[in-house]
């Protein structure tokens, strides 16, 4: 089964704790903090695999998490960091961030794409040691990694792109040229998935084709596969226009030509721009009126047009010479730059909201002195201190004054809970 659109969530590592330690050795008198940092937490990393060809995988896993860094230990010993998780995926994927649908990574190269960092690891108690805090019984927890829900397209990279109706001969044509093999019948929607196919030009000239399947009128719309396989043709150089110039099915091929190229434009403008070779095929069974005519129709537009049948194995022997020699003069396979910038707070800035959430309660929303608080040993006078200290550093108590608190009045900060005391 052919699958080209996932939803995952992926999630970083979170960064391992700093240790809280105090150096214990025989005639070392005094021996100081000495609690070591966390280790950084893994990365999710893509990579594209060129054995894959299809997002089927992620139908059925939907969650991907790195591991956690190490948490510090004593005698200064930082904790281990954690290995990145590393997500294999068809080349040509798009990694979009889900809420909004910009791009995160284009996963087309070689080298591997880290989407969602690993948290920082934590300091150690040996960081908050001065000349008057001897004895800090606190540390700073890892931080979190990043989190994100995605959208994986698979965009399939191909240099030529094969369009046309249902049954014009694209599934023969590619078999013919190539060494794909895929289904053939005299049927509409033969073809359910794109199919690609390396075609040899020389001993080291090639170029890769795709059959893109099910375009009819109304596919930029939703209308039978199209809307589904149209994302397939936007990295083509090069479109291969295949047309049944025979009208064998009682269609007339320059309306069908137009329909075509329109599902294009309403599509994406700057893929009807692309360069096209017309390919009239089923001329073994169309009179000469016929292809002459339609022959004036395309040369009259300026478009390459060259008769074939591809069942007959006609007029194809100069086709993929001329196409390299086009592919050539062509820009290099498209790639899709990052658009998405994760939200992210300086460093330094302490942003925090406060909430009248009852008569006597508020309610503070500050990740980083969540954070803070963690690190903290309640029981331990020094601790406590610094993490006052840092209410008043940045501003919140004297917010909550402003506000109206009162002594013995609840603050809630994440899970934590205590009384407000003059």
């Amino acid at each position: 089964m052919f699958v080209d659109v996932a939803k995952i969530t992926i999630k970083a590592g979170k960064g391992g704790d700093g240790a809280v330690s105090f150096h214990r050795e025989k005639f070392v008198a005094a021996g100081g903090p000495d609690g070591g940092d966390g280790g950084r937490g893994g990365n999710v990393v893509f990579v594209a695999d060129d054995n894959l060809s299809t997002l089927m995988d992620f139908r059925y896993k939907r969650k991907y998490v790195a591991e956690a860094g190490q948490n510090g230990g004593a005698a200064r010993c930082t904790g281990r960091n954690a290995p990145d998780l590393v997500i294999r995926v068809p080349r040509g994927t798009l990694v979009k961030e889900a809420n909004t649908g910009l791009v995160m990574a284009d996963i087309s190269g070689n080298e591997p794409v880290v989407v969602a960092k690993g948290g920082r690891g934590g300091w150690g108690n040996t960081h908050f040691a001065t000349p008057t805090r001897q004895i800090p019984k606190f540390a700073k927890p890892g931080l979190p990694g990043q989190e994100f829900e995605v959208r994986l397209e698979l965009k399939l990279i191909a240099d030529v792109g094969l369009i046309g109706f249902p049954n014009v001969g694209k599934s023969t044509l590619i078999s013919v040229i190539s060494a794909a093999k895929p289904k053939i019948a005299n049927y509409h929607f033969t073809t359910l998935s794109p199919v690609l196919g390396v075609v040899r030009v020389g001993p080291e000239q090639s170029f890769v084709a795709a059959d893109i399947p099910g375009l009819i009128e109304g596919a930029s719309e939703g209308v039978g596969l199209g809307h589904d396989f149209l994302r397939h043709v936007e990295r083509c150089r090069l479109l291969l226009h295949v047309v049944d110039v025979s009208g064998c099915e009682g269609r007339d091929p320059v309306e069908d030509f137009e329909k075509i190229n329109a599902e294009l434009e309403n599509f994406s403008p700057e893929l009807a721009a692309r360069p096209q070779i017309v390919l009239g095929n089923k001329c073994d069974i169309a009179t000469e009126e016929q292809i002459e005519a339609f022959r004036a129709y395309i040369e009259g537009k300026g478009l390459t047009f060259l008769p074939i049948s591809a069942a007959a194995n006609q007029g194809l022997k100069a086709l993929p010479g001329l196409v390299w020699e086009q592919l050539q003069t062509l820009p290099p396979v498209q790639t899709f730059e990052a658009e998405y910038v994760p939200q992210a707070v300086p460093v330094g800035e302490r942003s925090y909201t406060i909430e009248k959430t009852g008569e006597h309660e508020f309610s503070i929303d500050a990740p980083w002195l969540e954070r803070i608080l963690a690190g903290s040993d309640v029981d331990d006078y020094e601790s406590l201190q610094y993490f006052q200290r840092q209410l008043g550093d940045s501003g919140i108590l004297n917010d909550l004054v402003a506000q109206g608190v009162q002594e013995d009045d609840t603050i809630k900060i994440g899970e934590y809970e205590f009384d407000y005391i003059f």
